[in-house]
């Protein structure tokens, strides 16, 4: 009975007890997954992922962990209840200088874990408000070293940075931060109009650039067509030329095989009966075909001093002849001899006179 009455005047005190302090995590903006302050009814349940931390006679105690606790009335109370879920925090927009004298407007997303529970509750009077006041001078400090150009372009560093510099401080308050995020970045109406022009004018600058390559690489592929022009032309001649010599060679053979073969005939006529008279006649017709064609494509004409002599001239022909005719090991002598004779009786003279 008395043990009764005990708990009930425990459990009245801890209600009266409970009025007067303020809940943690709580704010009339965010509503954090944590639950009110208990009483103590000697037989506790905690909920997974709380933690409770307990004050014997003000002062500290134990952390409860998630499951069946016992406590003793009047001596112990629940002063902290901790949520070790994922917190997620707003960052107000806030202003902030660049490294170039620009003025942004920037907020972010924090998310936070409460890792140490006996520090989140006694190392820091509100853990939301100081990791938010970190985080926002974080950034302002961050945004400070890059200009406005790296800051679009650096967010996930600028990020990263942060979040290290967050942790750094926040150790000491048992709370891990786990990401940033920054959500908008406001620039002023004249940088944006600044920074739309300087769009525009990379734009055109490199249409400009692709238009002169494009030239240049059309004005490559045309000297490129004219000098392969030009070569296949050169060897296009070239192998004319030397079609044209082959076929020139091949008619200088052709005409020194005819040739030889008339001089085969010729001889083989000579050495035949009434062969010298033949070629005295073949000799007589040449002469008086040449003396015919006189004059006919010079105005200069060289005429011997007989010219009339006919058959001097043939005798002259044949005596040289003759005398060819002696120094070839394939004549007889006596056809020499013969022919000799021969050139005398139709000259009608010796050749020393008519070489006279």
């Amino acid at each position: 009975m008395m043990l009764r009455t005990l708990c009930r005047t425990g459990s009245a005190f801890l209600q009266t007890s409970q009025r007067s302090v303020p809940r943690l995590w709580v704010t009339p903006v965010q509503q954090r997954w944590a639950s009110s302050l208990p009483m103590n009814t000697v037989v506790l349940f905690v909920p997974q992922q709380e933690a409770w931390v307990v004050e014997r006679m003000g002062r500290f105690h134990r952390i409860l962990e998630p499951g069946l606790n016992f406590l003793i009335p009047l001596l112990d109370r629940v002063r902290y209840v901790q949520s070790l879920k994922e917190i997620v925090i707003d960052v107000p927009e806030q202003s902030a200088v660049s490294l170039d004298n620009v003025t942004l407007q920037i907020d972010g997303v924090l998310y936070l874990r409460i890792l140490d529970p006996f520090k989140a509750s006694y190392g820091v009077e509100d853990p939301e408000y100081a990791v938010t006041q970190l985080a926002q001078t974080t950034m302002r400090s961050e945004l400070g070293k890059l200009t406005l150009d790296k800051v679009f372009r650096e967010r996930e560093s600028l990020n990263s940075n942060i979040v290290h510099s967050i942790n750094q401080a926040s150790d000491d308050w048992g709370i891990r931060c786990l990401r940033y995020e920054i959500k908008d970045i406001h620039v002023p109406p004249r940088v944006k109009e600044s920074m739309q022009m300087q769009v525009e004018a990379e734009r055109r600058k490199r249409a400009t650039v692709l238009e002169s390559e494009g030239t240049r690489e059309s004005a490559i592929n045309v000297a490129e067509g004219r000098k392969q022009a030009q070569i296949l032309a050169s060897e296009g001649e070239k192998a004319e030329q030397i079609n044209k010599a082959a076929g020139e060679a091949q008619a200088i053979l052709a005409k020194a095989e005819a040739k030889a073969k008339a001089i085969r005939l010729l001889s083989e006529a000579l050495a035949e009966q009434n062969g010298n008279a033949a070629a005295s006649l073949s000799v007589a017709e040449q002469y008086v075909s040449a003396f015919s064609n006189l004059a006919k494509e010079s105005n200069t004409i060289l005429l011997p001093s007989n010219t009339g002599d006919i058959s001097g001239m043939v005798s002259q022909a044949m005596t040289i002849y003759g005398a060819l005719a002696k120094t070839s090991p394939r004549t007889p002598a006596g056809g020499v001899e013969e022919t000799s004779e021969d050139l005398l009786s139709l000259s009608g003279s010796p050749p020393e006179q008519r070489t006279q």
